[in-house]
C-alpha cells in the first residue's frame, strides 16, 4: 500500500536516525536513573543529561542551568503561565496573550481565569502580527505576564519577540514565548530578545516525542516559578518526575543538528515552499495566501485558502496527501479555525484552507506531487465533479 506523500510537518516530525543513534542506548545498556547518585549507572545517565541540557541552552542562547526538562511544549507552556501566574499572585492578577495562540496558551489562561485572573486576549492583523501599540495600551499595573508565541503553528506568521520583550521589560513584566514551531527552524537567541521564558519541544524539530524543554531565565534576577508537578523535587523543584533520558538526549541531539543544518535548510525549504505557492497560483483561481509573506514567516510554512470549496470535502478528496486541512466555514462538523477567525479568514465564501508544512526530507518530487494533485481535486470540486 502506498502511503500519502506527508507535508504536515508542523504536526510532528519523524526522528532523525543521527537523533535515534544517540538515544538508543539509553534505552538499554545505559539505562540508569539520571537521579541515583550512588552509583554508575545514575552518574552515566545524568552525564547525558547534563550534556543535553548544555546543547539545548546553547541552541537559544542561555545557559545549563536555566533549561528545565518537560514532556513537552504544551506542559511547558502550562509551567511556564501557571506557574508565574501562582508566584506573582501578590503583584498582580492579569495576563496578556494573543488569539492566535496554541491552545495550550489558551487554555491554560482559560483554567487561571477560573481562578480569578484577569486575561486579555489581543487580537492579530490580516496576517496574524501582534499591535504594539495595542499591546502597550493593554498593559496595567497588575499585569504579571505576557505570553506571545514565536511562530504560529497554522500560518507560520513570526512574531516581533525583541519588541514584545522590550516592551514587557519596559514595564517589569514576565514575558513567555512558545517557540516549540520557531526552535530549530529559525534563530532564536533569549539573551538578545531579552525573553524571561520559552517553551520547545523536540517531535517539532526531527526529535522524540514526549520531551520538552522550558527556558526560565535565572539572572537580573532570577525568575520564581510555582511548580505544577510535585514528588522528587527534580530540576531544581520547578518539574517533579524521573527524567526521560533518552528523550532528553534525543532533544539535545535534534536542536544540535538544527543549528548546523539551518541555513541551508532554511533557503531549501522556503524555496521549494515559494515554488508550491506559485505552482497552485499558475493552476488555479481563487488562491489565496493566510499569513504574512514569505521574509517574515517560517521557511517551511505555507497556509493558503481555496475559493468555493468546503474543507470537509477537499480533506475527504485529498487521501493521498498528509496535510492539515481546516474549513473557513462553520458548516458541518468542521469548526472554523481560531487562528483563521483571528486574522479574519472566515466567512460565507472564505472556502477551504491547506497548512503545507515542509521538511527535511520533503523533495522536488513532493512538490510537484502536491501542485498536481491539489489542482486536480480542487478543480474537480468546484465542478462537482466525482472524479476526484
Amino acid at each position: 500500500m502506498t502511503r500519502p506523500v506527508y507535508l504536515d510537518f508542523h504536526a510532528t516530525t519523524p526522528v532523525d536516525p543521527r537523533v535515534l543513534e544517540s538515544m538508543l542506548p539509553y534505552f538499554s545498556d545505559r539505562f540508569g536513573n539520571a537521579a541515583s547518585k550512588q552509583h554508575a549507572y545514575g552518574w552515566e545517565a545524568q552525564k547525558a543529561v547534563d550534556a543535553a541540557r548544555a546543547a539545548i541552552a546553547s541552541a537559544i542562547g542561555a545557559s545549563p542551568a536555566e533549561i528545565v526538562f518537560t514532556s513537552g511544549a504544551s506542559e511547558s507552556n502550562n509551567l511556564a503561565i501557571k506557574g508565574i501566574a501562582h508566584a506573582r499572585r501578590g503583584r498582580g492578577d492579569h495576563i496578556i496573550t494573543a488569539a492566535s495562540e496554541h491552545k495550550s496558551v489558551l487554555d491554560s489562561c482559560k483554567c487561571l481565569e477560573k481562578d480569578g485572573y484577569r486575561v486579555t486576549a489581543l487580537g492579530v492583523d490580516a496576517e496574524g502580527f501582534v499591535d504594539l501599540d495595542e499591546l502597550r495600551a493593554a498593559i496595567t499595573d497588575r499585569t504579571i505576564l505576557i505570553s506571545i508565541m514565536a511562530a504560529n503553528n497554522e500560518i507560520g506568521v513570526l512574531q516581533p519577540l525583541d519588541e514584545i520583550a522590550a516592551i514587557a521589560q519596559e514595564r517589569g513584566v514576565v514575558f513567555h514565548t512558545d517557540a516549540a514551531q520557531a526552535a530549530g527552524k529559525v534563530p532564536i537567541d533569549v539573551r538578545t530578545a531579552a525573553v524571561d521564558l520559552l517553551s520547545l519541544t523536540a517531535h517539532k524539530c526531527y526529535g522524540p516525542k514526549g520531551a520538552g524543554a522550558l527556558y526560565v531565565r535565572r539572572r537580573k534576577p532570577r525568575l520564581e516559578l510555582q511548580c505544577q508537578i510535585d514528588g522528587g523535587g527534580h530540576e531544581n523543584g520547578l518539574r517533579s518526575g524521573t527524567l526521560n533520558v533518552p528523550g532528553i538526549v534525543g532533544l539535545g541531539r535534534a536542536l544540535e543538528l538544527c543549528g548546523e543544518e539551518m541555513p541551508a535548510e532554511s533557503a531549501r525549504l522556503s524555496a521549494m515552499r515559494d515554488r508550491l505557492f506559485d505552482g497552485l497560483k499558475q493552476n488555479l483561481d481563487g488562491v489565496r495566501l493566510n499569513g504574512p509573506s514569505s521574509s517574515r514567516r517560517l521557511p517551511h510554512n505555507l497556509h493558503v485558502s481555496f475559493d468555493d470549496i468546503e474543507g470537509e470535502a477537499l480533506l475527504m478528496a485529498l487521501g493521498d496527501l498528509a496535510v492539515s486541512t481546516g474549513s473557513a466555514c462553520s458548516s458541518g462538523s468542521q469548526a472554523p479555525s481560531h487562528v483563521l477567525q483571528a486574522i479574519g479568514a472566515v466567512g460565507d465564501r472564505a472556502g477551504a484552507s491547506i497548512r503545507f508544512g515542509l521538511g527535511r526530507p520533503t523533495t522536488d518530487h513532493d512538490i510537484d506531487f502536491a501542485i498536481d494533485r491539489v489542482t486536480t481535486v480542487v478543480r474537480a470540486l468546484r465542478t462537482h465533479s466525482v472524479k476526484v
